[in-house]
């Protein structure tokens, strides 16, 4: 039985890569792979950077193609709308998250769903790989070095082989970030440059004006900072709140996930601050953004929802998610004592 499987699963391992200080990779698995939602994990205060120079690299993003494809797209919104720009603001953040990432973000969430659900498969094999190991190692006489390379090696091929197989490797699940963030900083610096006069587009000194009377409520002046805060508070308190509906979602978490939820609220805090130094058209965006973000999470939580995107059911899903969520919350927020 064990030989047969030896046959099936194992390939044998060369000497020279056994003498080698190779890395050693254990298989994937569900726990270990962060959601990452949230456009405020890598921060950076477009305003602490504005007083770059010349030829800066800064200088260097403000008039980079991006950043004036962020321009144009806020000036076509403007001029097909006729909004205020305070509306003119949301409604492109509303469009660009709801037509980009919100589609990127469920196919994330289809292809953690297919990794989850190949958990139970990779844990058989490894259970019988680690059995044929250790009966090849006794029959050769390895030591519990190239046992212990042998295992990891063939290991890392089968599941590299399943995620082949189903389509589904975990990289695939990270395209959601490289595009999001991006487009993050090219619309912060796209408004930072209408906000300051520093555009390099023809209606960037008429923009900077009607900016500066285009607010609403608190904060009418849009090149101006937010002096009540309420804007950056705001933005901290909604992306905390998107942080704990990750954490009260995961049961068990790793060190390493738990690691990363704390770093996370402590970016969170710090977009406070941040938030505090750069002109409000900046921080309605980001609060937009959040908003946004924070509601496409929740979104994806509805089975009916993961269920017209064709995202598998896995064992985590539930039929209550939003009961199961208040009722996490009240725990752990509220009963304590």
């Amino acid at each position: 039985m064990l030989s047969r499987l030896g046959r099936r699963w194992l390939r044998p391992l060369p000497l020279v890569q056994l003498g080698a200080r190779d890395p050693l990779l254990a298989p994937s698995s569900t726990d270990g792979i962060k959601n990452p939602a949230l456009p405020v994990w890598a921060v950076a205060s477009v305003s602490a950077v504005g007083s770059s120079g010349p030829g800066s690299w800064y200088e260097a993003l403000a008039t980079s193609a991006p950043v004036r494809g962020a321009e144009d797209v806020l000036l076509g919104v403007h001029t097909a709308t006729g909004l205020p720009w305070w509306a003119c603001i949301g409604l492109t953040t509303v469009a660009l998250r709801g037509g980009v990432t919100l589609p990127l973000a469920a196919y994330q969430h289809y292809i953690l769903a297919k990794v989850e659900n190949l958990q139970p498969e990779i844990k058989n094999i490894a259970r019988h790989l680690n059995q044929e190991v250790a009966v090849l190692a006794n029959q050769l006489r390895w030591s519990k070095r190239v046992a212990r390379l042998t295992y990891l090696k063939n290991m890392r091929r089968l599941v590299s082989e399943l995620y082949v197989r189903d389509n589904c490797h975990p990289f695939k699940a990270t395209v959601l970030v490289w595009i999001q963030f991006p487009m993050w900083i090219f619309m912060s610096v796209a408004l930072r440059n209408f906000s300051t006069g520093a555009t390099h587009s023809e209606a960037g000194f008429s923009v900077q004006e009607q900016l500066a009377t285009d607010g609403i409520l608190w904060f009418p002046d849009l090149t101006a900072l937010d002096s009540t805060w309420i804007l950056p508070i705001s933005i901290g308190i909604v992306n905390l709140l998107i942080v704990e509906i990750f954490a009260l979602q995961k049961i068990g978490m790793s060190r390493f996930q738990t690691y990363i939820t704390y770093f996370v609220r402590v970016v969170s805090v710090l977009m406070i601050p941040v938030a505090a130094t750069v002109p409000s058209s900046i921080g309605l965006y980001w609060l937009c953004s959040s908003l946004m973000g924070l509601s496409q999470n929740l979104l994806l939580r509805s089975p009916r929802f993961r269920q017209l995107c064709r995202i598998p059911l896995t064992k985590s899903d539930s039929d209550t998610p939003y009961k199961d969520l208040f009722a996490a919350f009240y725990a752990k927020f509220i009963s304590r004592k």
